[in-house]
This record gives C-alpha cells, structure tokens and sequence, in this order.
C-alpha cells in the first residue's frame, strides 16, 4: 500500500522522484522519503507527513545525482516516524519497499545474532541488511537482490541502489505490483503508472517473482532463477491531465462528475440496440457463461458492495445462485463450490492483496474459471483471470471509491443481461433492461444536478458524531456504500442497515441526535420502507430520504427532508442513487475540514494483508 518511484537518467532525479511521489500520495502517506547517488554517496532525506513535507526539506538542502529511489509509505510494521520511513540504508545499500515480509522476525532474530544493529521496526530493513551483507561479500547488486528475495515469505515489490554501483538500480516483485518505464537514455521503476507518466508513457509490467536492473541505456529482467526473461512493452494510454484536479477542488468531487463518461465508456461497444454484444469477456466468454450454473463473487470494500448488488441481479434476471464474500475471509475457509461455479473477482486496482490471493486459491477449488472485473487491464487480477471484462474508469486517485464502484456496476450488469439472455430471459424483458442501462450515463447527469441540495443536506451532518444509513433490496448495498463512504472521509460514524431490520437493534440507537438517511426508489418495496420511516419518525428521529421522483411519499419529515432523484427503473437506480450518496459524503467532509484525498489511515491500494 506504498509507492515507489525510481529512475536513473542523465539528469538530477531528485525532482523527477518527487513529482512522481505526489502521482502516487493516494498509496499511502504516513511519510515520504528519497535517496540519492550523489558525490559517491547515498544521500537520503525522509520526514513524517506528507511529500510536500519531505519535499520542503530536500529544497532547503538539494543534492544532486542522477540515480535514485523515493517512497512514499502507508505504516505495516513501525508506527509513522522518520526512523520508519523509506528509504532504509544498511551500508552502501539503500532499498525502499511495498508489502509485508512475513518471516521477517526469524530473519531479523538471525541478523542480530550476526551483530546487526537494527534502527528501525519495520521488515523492510530486514532486506536491506540482507542485500548488504551479500554486497559487503562481494556481490553484485543484482546477485545480492536475487540471493535475498528467493529466502522471503511474503509479499514484496523494492527498488534497491548501490552507491558503489551508481549506474543501475535493481527491482524485484512477488504480490505488490513493480513496473518499468522505459525513456531515451534514462529509465526508471514505479508502483504504478502514474508515477511515471510525466517522464515516459512506455511501460513494461513485471511478473510475479521477476527481478529487474535498470541502467541509462536498458533494462535487463530475471526470473528467480536468474535466467533472463521478456516482458512486452505497451504504450499507456494514461495521459498527464487525467491525474490532474482541473477546476474541482478535490480529486474525490472530479471523479464523483466523470461518472456519466466512466460509465458510457464502459458500455461503449459492448451494448447496442438489440442487446450487449457476445465476446465482450474474452474468446472463450460465451462457451463459460452457457455452462455456468452459479457464481461466487470474491471481492473486498467498495468492490463487496458492488458484488452485492449484483448478486439481486443475477439470481432475479439469470435465476443462477450467487455468494459473494470478502476475500480475505474466502482465503481462510473451505468454501463448498458445486459444480459449473464461475469465479468472479472485482478489484479497482487488480492488485488487491487479499482479491488476488483468493483467485489464486480458486485454482485448487474446481471452478468452471475465473473472471476478473477490473479498472487496470496489465494488473496481475487481469492477467491471471480466464475472462475479463475492463471497466474503463480511468485513474481515481481519491481514496474513497466513486466512479470506480458505479463503473464496477455497470461491468456486473452488462455480465447479467448476458447471463440472463444465455439462461432464458424473454425478449420484453431483456430489452427494457439493456433500455435501462443505456440510459445509465443520463440519470447519472441528473443526479449530479442534485449537488446544491445535497450540499444543504450536510449541514444537517457536520456536527454529528453518529448516522444510520436504510435501503431495501438491492438498495441495501448502496445504504452500505454510502455510510462507507460518510465514514471513510468525514469520520462520522455510521452504520448501514436492512431497513426491515430496524427493528430487530439499530431502533434503540435512534433518537434526535440520531440521524438516519434512506434510500427510496420507486418500487415494489418503497411501501414497507415507508413503513420503517415512521417507525423512526415515531421515535423522533431525523429523516434525510432519497426518494425517486415518481415515489408517492408522505411529504418533509417534521425533521429532515426528502431529495427527490430521478432513479430509472429497478435495474439501474443502484447505480443511481449511488451519487447523492457520494455528494452527501463528500460535502459533509468538506464542512467538517477533513482531508479528503487522503482521510487519516486508508490508502487507496491496499496490496498488504
């Protein structure tokens, strides 16, 4: 859940390394530092805080040097401290790190008992005394990172220098993602690729277990083995101004409006007038959806959400039974798969920990194959899945989850027209669906429309500490996400709930101070959630409701209000109650002066345990 930035040029990189921290904060934020080669040295500068913080420390004392490493961190082992923070130097080897070491303590007890002097908490210092030991024996850089990593349990992703060996930089990665971007004479090694996209849009995706050095003029890539190994190169289509802010005020409000673009992008040349096309999952998508019989959906976070609302959909409009479950509770049991199940994996970044570990436990479990939906398409989700399906968000570098989780549904229901129609759904009723999603981008354009009366609504949120969150149906995933994301940025508590569960608990919670915000649609369960309203009416609770423009209501609580939105049928008002949702969140953090971007504790990709 950190980032690393590595290059070396014919140029000072300590600017470049930097500026490609900042592409990258969204990974984690703890602290920030960077080590330079300069003068036959590794000089390194690191702080608590942010990078602009580390940054103010570099400029009041530069140095120059053209080969170097930066790291922004996300704390695992050691609390936040600049002893903590990347890099960590062990004689002439300096080496930053994303991932956890999981036999790290043996390793360390046996390093001490050789008369190492340990100055930090972390794991990652482990490796760099490893790699020194074997440099300080006479190995090359290269040789000393392949020694090292072969005894490691875990996940890593490092970038490693030698200041007795200035003209390359080593990398290696098993389960945190590591790639190369490849310029004219310089070269260098990033997290991701926005960390490198101001200098190069050239990028080659390393694979699990390869080890790379990079100099000015190339980069060489090993397998464990050491025997040399050929990635591809690809050419990214990121852009710098998709990484930018432009005129909003934070990246979370930039990407809450690309919604209606994300989405049409994500139905572009995979609907048309007669339905979603066929293929759209890969070659082999038609045979595996005809013989899938069941799906279990493994995903973590805002992703679970999305699982969720798919699993109404599929198992009404397909009639095939779904589990979805949180990977890292799926990894840890013996999960019953009957057969023809069809694995399903949704993941923003392709590289969560926990996601990615449980498609690979799928593998022993007799799937009928694997699915991946997913925003990055070289991401190792994506690459290791037998089908997939992308869902072209673009970048989204707030931490809290937005376009991703709309564009996420709109991937799930483009997999469930296609399910329903390979399972039997009549041709009336398949094609108000596929009318319906067509019509998704629009509905979202209303609901943003909405922001000025969202933005009233948070006054009535700043100031408290608790808030209730009710949806029925497939709205009872969004209720989820929505008090996620309330929690996630503004630090308001709040829970979500079945509205038909209000009174088996959350009922006792409710009073004045209490507020609770309900997700109504117009549809066949709006009358019994009218029903749990008054209960909380009765109680004198605060009521914040999202109705649908057609939903007969019993008009303004006595406190609180109703939002009308413009929700679309059954099948897409998920996607579109979504977004008041997201305003809502969003506005009552702005109020509450939190740090949007970057709430306290979260990182954006979670690639550890």
């Amino acid at each position: 859940m950190c980032g690393i930035v590595a290059a070396i040029a014919q140029r000072d990189v300590a600017p470049l390394l930097i500026a490609g921290l900042k592409a990258l904060e969204y990974r984690g934020y703890d602290s920030a530092g960077l080590a330079v080669i300069s003068g036959g040295e590794v000089r390194r500068v690191r702080a608590i805080g942010k990078v602009r913080e580390m940054e103010g420390q570099y400029l009041a004392d530069p140095f120059p040097g053209g080969t170097g490493i930066a790291h922004t961190r996300w704390a695992t082992h050691g609390v936040p401290s600049e002893a903590n923070a990347h890099p960590h130097i062990v004689g002439s080897v300096a080496l930053v790190h994303n991932g956890i070491i999981e036999n790290y303590a043996e390793l360390r007890a046996e390093l001490q008992q050789r008369g190492h002097v340990f100055t930090s908490e972390t794991d990652t210092e482990v490796m760099a005394a490893l790699i020194s030991e074997r440099v300080e024996a006479g190995s090359s850089l290269r040789d000393a990172v392949l020694h090292t990593v072969r005894g490691l349990e875990g996940a890593y992703a490092i970038a490693v220098i030698n200041r007795n060996e200035p003209d390359r930089v080593v990398g290696a990665r098993r389960g945190a993602p590591l790639l190369v971007g490849v310029g004219i004479g310089e070269h260098f090694l990033g997290s991701d690729a926005h960390a490198l996209i101001q200098v190069t849009n050239r990028i080659i995706y390393l694979e699990e277990g390869d080890v790379v050095e990079i100099t000015r003029n190339g980069a060489a890539i090993f397998g464990l083995d050491g025997k040399p190994a050929q990635r591809a190169l690809h050419e990214s289509e990121l852009s710098a101004d998709a990484v930018e802010r432009g005129e909003y005020r934070h990246y979370m409000q930039k990407e809450i409006f690309e919604q209606p673009r994300a989405v049409s992008d994500t139905l572009e040349a995979r609907i048309g007038p007669h339905g979603v096309l066929p293929n759209i999952f890969g070659a082999d998508g038609e045979g595996m959806l005809q013989h899938t019989r069941g799906l279990h959906i493994i995903a973590c976070g805002t992703s679970y959400h999305a699982g969720m609302v798919a699993k109404y959909w599929i198992e009404e409009y397909a009639r095939l039974p779904v589990s979805v479950e949180v990977a890292s509770e799926y990894r840890y049991r013996e999960a019953v798969v009957p057969e023809n199940t069809l694995f399903v994996a949704i993941s923003q970044s392709g590289e969560t920990a926990d996601t990615l570990a449980a498609m690979r436990e799928s593998r022993r479990r007799g799937y009928l194959g694997t699915l991946a939906i997913c925003n990055v398409p070289e991401s190792s989700v994506v690459r290791e899945a037998d089908l997939k399906l992308m869902t072209r968000a673009g970048p989204e570098i707030g931490v809290a989850s937005t376009k991703a989780f709309t564009t996420q549904l709109t991937a799930l229901a483009l997999l469930t027209l296609r399910l329903a129609r390979l399972h039997g759904l009549d041709d009336v009723r398949y094609a108000s669906l596929c009318a319906q999603l067509l019509s998704l981008p629009r509905l979202l354009e209303s609901a943003l429309r909405l922001e000025p009366q969202v933005i009233e609504l948070a006054e009535h949120l700043i100031h408290r500490q608790h808030a209730l969150f009710l949806g029925r149906g497939a709205q009872y995933p969004v209720a989820l996400e929505g008090s996620l994301k309330l929690k996630e940025i503004s630090y308001i508590h709040a829970e979500a709930y079945p509205a038909g569960e209000l009174k088996h608990g959350p009922l006792a919670l409710v009073d004045e101070d209490m507020p609770v915000i309900a997700v109504a649609p117009n549809g066949p369960l709006l009358d019994k959630l009218k029903s749990n309203l008054q209960e909380v009416r009765a109680r004198g609770g605060e009521l914040l409701v999202f109705a649908d423009s057609s939903a007969v209501m019993d008009g303004n609580p006595a406190r609180g209000a109703i939002v009308r939105v413009e929700g679309g049928g059954d099948f897409v008002a998920p996607a579109v109650f979504t977004v008041p949702l997201q305003l809502l969140a969003y506005h009552v953090a702005v109020l509450r002066g939190t740090d949007v971007d970057q709430p306290r504790n979260l990182a954006k990709s979670v690639t550890v345990e």
